[in-house]
């Protein structure tokens, strides 16, 4: 029976015999007369061979398996390790081939060598293939389930670290320090192949798993402030204000300086007053919310008259570059220089200092993220009979739901490490084993199991308890609490709905829903929502005889109806502006919003 055969789903002839075409493909593939970037896959209910070579496609390579025997030899590793035979050279014999999706639904691919069977086509060239980078940074990562290695791996890439070495002379936006970071002493292969010591992003720390008085519950952790003052987790925000002159139609341009008190918007004197004479702020000056950081006028917005042109000077606006609503910090480096176009483009950095506080975000590498819960001055920490405090309390509720049991044994890991001086192999599916690290951490003069007796800070008497304490991996995460920190009283509204504008940055305000309201009336406070709901109260005149919205003159102090006329009653209803919105809105669907009005008494 023939069977179609379509390239790039393009329909291109006919096979006769689709198994033997098939084998005969990947035959002349791995000899290299067909390029290795083509996949055949066979659909035996449709009975179509399907071949691929679209770009986008997710191929990953294993090694061949031909009768049990996998093709790499020993011999083939010594002339890798030797440097006569390298990666190319392996896929061009045909020793490695790369597979997508649909051509590995027809191959059995061999998870290891010892599992090798004579109905294998393929074998891994390590488990860790299957993971992404960041995923296979987490330690003992086939000890916990798939979605908590997803989180970690996720976790990673939002922690602060030494991200680039240049960032001083770098623009770039929105970004983190960490002041002291620390390559892991429980690693993957992985942190050694993309050069993890380069670039760390954490801290080892040592962490103990306990409750402390409630302030760890809900996986808030406690940390020891001490360890704080010494500088754990500090990092560094850097933010740029950028400000340019562009150029108008009639030959207007910006003007970067300080602005003169003609100026239509002109702030305040104390504004400016870090500005030097070119309008530009000087370097480590202290800034906060309202100054000005870039001093910039601009010619007006409408001109409506060739005789503006003459008055452009006297009528230009204020422009300027300040620090936004909630933001403080210092001026760290000002760039002067210009744009595509050759206009002046100037760049101010700013920097704030962060110093862990209540709110901030951190996490192990399992997905284990919680936000500090309380600061504890080291004499009220827990310790150890050896005198250690741990840095961090990390809360035993976290361990039996979520079943992170690779956290645990980072905890033991890592202990082992720090006591022996060497680093731990977490590779997933090929570390050490838990067996022998435990007898490792006895001979080290420690219980094997990874327990200590603890004495409690602040009386000085022995928990009950063997408390379960270890070296591990934490990371700050980039959500801080200076970040989010927001409140408002008045403020802007917007121009549509008249209600609050949304978002921190505009200075919005908190917005309180439905389920919001649930929580006043379960209070017993349902009073408080006349309040909380009337951020656009407005008051509205509405003609009594045809429901509609009236007119009210103000020059003339009247109001009539657009229908109806003056003769008739119109009343001044409270209402909200959106619904007056909505109302307005259904006009211009011809739909007759009829207000009936009844009294009040």
């Amino acid at each position: 029976m023939t069977a179609e055969i379509y390239l790039n789903g393009k329909y291109i002839g006919e096979a006769e015999d689709p198994i033997t075409f098939i084998e005969q493909f990947k035959s002349e593939r791995r000899k290299g007369s067909i390029s290795f970037n083509c996949n055949v896959g066979y659909d035996e209910k449709a009975d179509t061979i399907l071949l691929n070579s679209n770009e986008g496609r997710a191929v990953r390579p294993l090694i061949v398996v031909k009768d049990g025997i996998p093709m790499l030899t020993d011999n083939h590793l010594k002339q890798l390790e030797k440097g006569e035979l390298n990666w190319n050279d392996l896929v061009k014999q045909g020793i490695i081939e790369f597979l997508d999706a649909a051509e590995e639904e027809n191959a059995l691919v061999a998870f290891t060598e010892k599992e090798l069977r004579t109905e294998h086509t393929h074998l891994e060239i390590s488990p860790m293939d299957m993971l992404g980078l960041c995923a296979s940074l987490v330690p003992f990562a086939n000890h916990s389930p798939t979605p908590r290695v997803n989180m970690g791996s996720k976790n990673q890439k939002q922690a602060l670290g030494f991200y680039a070495a240049n960032y001083l002379v770098r623009m770039d936006m929105d970004v983190n320090l960490l002041h002291s970071p620390q390559t892991p002493i429980v690693r993957t292969m992985m942190h050694d192949i993309y050069g993890d010591q380069n670039h760390p992003s954490g801290q080892n720390i040592i962490v103990a798993v306990m409750s402390y008085d409630g302030y760890n519950m809900e996986d808030a952790i406690v940390i020891n402030k001490s360890s704080v003052d010494r500088g754990l987790a500090r990092s560094t925000y850097y933010r740029p204000s950028v400000a340019e002159e562009l150029r108008y139609s009639g030959g207007l341009v910006d003007e970067i300086g300080v602005p003169d008190k003609e100026v239509k918007g002109y702030k305040s004197e104390k504004d400016y007053r870090l500005l030097e004479n070119d309008g530009i702020i000087y370097p480590e000056a202290k800034i906060s919310e309202g100054d000005v950081i870039i001093g910039k006028t601009s010619p007006p917005r409408f001109l409506s008259s060739l005789d503006e042109y003459n008055l452009a000077a006297a009528t230009r606006r204020e422009s300027s570059v300040a620090v936004s609503h909630g933001e403080k910090g210092i001026v760290d480096f000002v760039l002067i220089t210009e744009n595509e176009e050759g206009n002046k483009l100037v760049q101010a950095r700013i920097r704030d200092q962060r110093i862990p506080e209540i709110g901030d975000k951190f996490t192990s590498r399992h997905g284990q993220k919680g936000v500090i819960g309380l600061l504890v001055p080291q004499t009220d920490m827990p310790f150890s009979a050896s005198g250690i405090t741990p840095d961090l309390i990390f809360s035993p509720h976290g361990i039996p739901s979520r079943m992170t049991i690779s956290h645990m044994i980072e905890l033991i890991g890592g202990k082992v490490g720090a006591l022996a001086g060497r680093y731990i192999d977490g590779t997933i599916f090929h570390s050490e084993k838990e067996a022998d690290l435990r007898k490792e951490l006895l001979s080290l003069g420690f219980r094997e199991n990874g327990v200590e007796t603890l004495y409690n800070g602040r009386t000085g008497e022995t928990y009950k308890a063997k408390i379960f304490i270890g070296n591990m991996y934490y990371l700050k995460l980039k959500h801080m609490v200076a970040n989010k920190l927001h409140a408002r009283a008045r403020g802007p509204i917007q121009l549509l709905t008249r209600q609050p504008t949304e978002g921190r940055a505009k200075e919005g305000g908190l917005r309180l829903g439905e389920m919001e309201k649930d929580t006043f009336v379960a209070h017993g406070a349902s009073l408080l929502l006349k309040e909380r709901f009337d951020s656009d109260n407005t008051r509205v005149p509405v003609c009594e005889k045809c429901g509609l919205i009236a007119i009210y003159d103000s020059h003339k102090n009247r109001s009539y109806c657009p229908i109806c006329g003056d003769n008739v009653e119109i009343s001044n209803i409270e209402m909200s502006y959106a619904f007056k919105l909505i109302l307005d809105e259904f006009k211009s669907l011809c739909v007759y919003p009829k207000l009936g009005l009844a009294n009040k008494y």
